[in-house]
């Protein structure tokens, strides 16, 4: 019975074991995320019981209000990657510059990105929220100080991605490349364990998941996607999509990856004003595509994919379609008809 029981440290291991070559560096830093994920999964839990849950009366680079457990999880990720030796550099979506480095950090391998609190404005309503990560290798030469070039790096160059979502239970879903994994967390036993081994998007579609309080405001490529979404039913054979959209990017692309379908935030036209994307290039949408490729989806910003995006800012933000594959490639289609 227990010989069952793949905790997330023995499923890393043993993906360890199939390159001699590795030397545990990658695998220490995949398992410090996973304790970070249990730290912030505690706060959370107790949010009710403290005042962590209230506003810190600060805002973000992104000019949002910042939560008090915002801080919190950030400060989590980078106490507990600053000073291992793992990670050269790191860029967080709550700091206009990367982090700055230790000294430890100059021997680092990697490069860690995260969005530490995703869809942290439901924290205070008792709503799924979620972390993001992303893993690079440095480019920049091991025992000098990671830099900034080191963070602006393609999709398609991860090493591993993943998410924690914080819900009716916390779980760690992530990738190296090769699959994607998620974990369950045992709160009685403090490990995750493997609970969804090779995760792959159902080709059948169930959800769509988008505000559509923005239709008015999207381009006419996108709202006659969404119409086409909605009038599947009368198709032969006929495909019933029902609207699900929780607000947290995690949790709508979870829901959306294990019962297939698609999620879009695409940019909105507002007066005169440019055209304005939300999705953060390094801290969302290159991590979750790089999942959904894995599990044989895959993401688009409506023209090419998000994967071969080369950022040339620290918050660049992008139109998002990320899903099934045939969902995603159909809203490029309509928006290269209509714009």
């Amino acid at each position: 019975m227990y010989s069952d029981i793949i905790t997330i440290e023995r499923h890393i291991l043993e993906q360890e074991r199939a390159h001699p070559e590795a030397t545990g560096v990658f695998t220490s830093l995949l398992y410090d995320i996973a304790l970070v994920g249990k730290v912030i999964a505690r706060a959370i839990r107790r949010g009710g019981l403290t005042d962590i849950l209230d506003e810190e009366g600060t805002v973000n680079v992104q000019g949002e209000q910042q939560m008090r457990l915002d801080i919190f999880a950030n400060e989590a990720f980078v106490q507990m990657n600053g000073y291992t030796g793992r990670v050269a550099v790191m860029a967080t979506e709550e700091l206009v510059d990367i982090v700055p480095g230790t000294d430890a950090m100059r021997e680092g391998k990697y490069v860690l990105i995260f969005d530490p609190l995703d869809g942290s404005s439901n924290i205070d309503v008792n709503v799924s929220v979620g972390t993001i990560f992303g893993i690079y290798r440095r480019k920049t030469a091991q025992g000098t100080a990671g830099t900034l070039e080191d963070c602006l790096q393609p999709g398609r160059d991860l090493v591993a991605a993943g998410y924690l979502l914080y819900g009716s239970s916390t779980m760690m879903v992530y990738t190296t490349g090769n699959g994607v994994h998620g974990f369950t967390l045992e709160p009685s036993l403090g490990e995750f364990l493997l609970s969804h081994p090779n995760i792959r998007i159902p080709e059948t579609s169930t959800y769509y998941s988008t505000n559509l309080a923005y239709e008015r405001i999207w381009s006419e490529g996108v709202r006659r996607y969404t119409r086409y979404l909605q009038d599947l039913g009368d198709a032969t054979p006929p495909v019933h999509l029902s609207a699900r959209y929780v607000g947290a990017l995690v949790a709508d692309f979870h829901r959306n990856l294990l019962e297939g379908g698609v999620f879009y935030y695409p940019e909105l036209h507002r007066d005169s004003e440019r055209p304005k994307p939300k999705m953060r290039l390094l801290y969302e949408a290159a991590p979750i595509a790089y999942i959904a490729t894995q599990a044989g989806g895959y993401a688009s910003d409506g023209s090419q994919d998000i994967l071969d995006i080369m950022p040339t800012d620290l918050h660049q933000r992008v139109p998002l379609f990320v899903g099934n594959r045939t969902l995603v490639e159909k809203a490029e289609e309509y928006i290269s008809l209509y714009g």
